[in-house]
């Protein structure tokens, strides 16, 4: 299938939501926090762009369901049966938007089969705009200029590899990981993206030993994956699959081109 024009749509979709979400950021009176039944944070930004980016999708002439992290309480046995659905997390580091350091995305990915063929990820604060389709590469906008995403190869035994994880919040299994390296250097960035910094080149591996979910991954793994590189599933050692039964996701490590 060739997605070339409703990717473009995708991508205006998730520029309006950047902008709802950029409103609200920048209003002195300070956001409105709730708290999710996981005792996460939920602002009305998260609901606002949720709402534009539904209502967009709904209005392209592909129609798919669309499971979101704000209308996740879709039955499994609904959804076991789908082939295409969108998979939509309107505002990706909320603690991010909370904290006011412009780490935070908006993503939206096409999944076909239990595997991304879309994906859109805007961060609005730094204005990049990063999307890609399957066999058709990852681009980025930024500055008004886009550009093809393509890493440079590299391997795992190289000095100075730069790893992208928090420096105050390691645990043992992520620690463990990093030691398996030669003097990597550590990069810290908020929500998707850790993976748009290593299809980006800037970084080159993201080992993520701990919790996230399906919506927290689909957009960004497309894009790192049409740039070169791969996110790979610890337990099973082939490409983070989708739309599981539970939709929270299994350990797994992003990759750049290594060879």
């Amino acid at each position: 299938m060739q997605y070339t024009d409703t990717l473009k749509e995708v991508v205006e979709i998730a520029r309006n939501a950047g902008a709802a979400i950029l409103e609200i950021y920048h209003q002195a009176e300070g956001v409105e926090i709730e708290r999710k039944s996981d005792n996460s944070p939920l602002t009305i930004a998260d609901k606002t762009a949720n709402d534009i980016i539904c209502a967009g999708l709904e209005k392209l002439a592909l129609q798919y369901p669309i499971i979101s992290e704000e209308n996740k309480s879709i039955p499994y046995d609904v959804r076991k049966d789908y082939d295409y659905y969108w998979l939509v997390d309107p505002l990706d580091g909320t603690k991010e938007f909370i904290k006011r350091n412009g780490e935070f995305t908006v993503n939206i990915a096409l999944i076909h089969q239990q595997m991304p063929v879309m994906g859109i990820v805007y961060a609005p604060v730094l204005e990049e705009m990063y999307w890609a389709s399957k066999g058709n590469g990852a681009f980025v906008e930024k500055d008004g200029q886009v550009s093809q995403l393509n890493i440079n190869a590299f391997t795992k035994a190289d000095e100075g590899l730069k790893l992208v994880c928090s420096r105050s919040h390691l645990n043992e299994a992520t620690e463990t990981f990093i030691n398996g390296f030669t003097k990597p250097e550590l990069v810290a960035t908020g929500s998707s993206l850790k993976f748009l910094i290593i299809a980006s080149g800037n970084a080159h591996v993201y080992p993520r030993l701990a919790p996230t979910m399906e919506w927290d991954t689909g957009a960004a793994q497309i894009v790192l994956e049409e740039a070169g590189g791969k996110v790979i599933d610890e337990e099973t050692s082939e490409a983070l699959k989708y739309n599981k039964e539970n939709l929270l996701n299994p350990y797994f490590v992003a990759y750049g081109n290594m060879v």
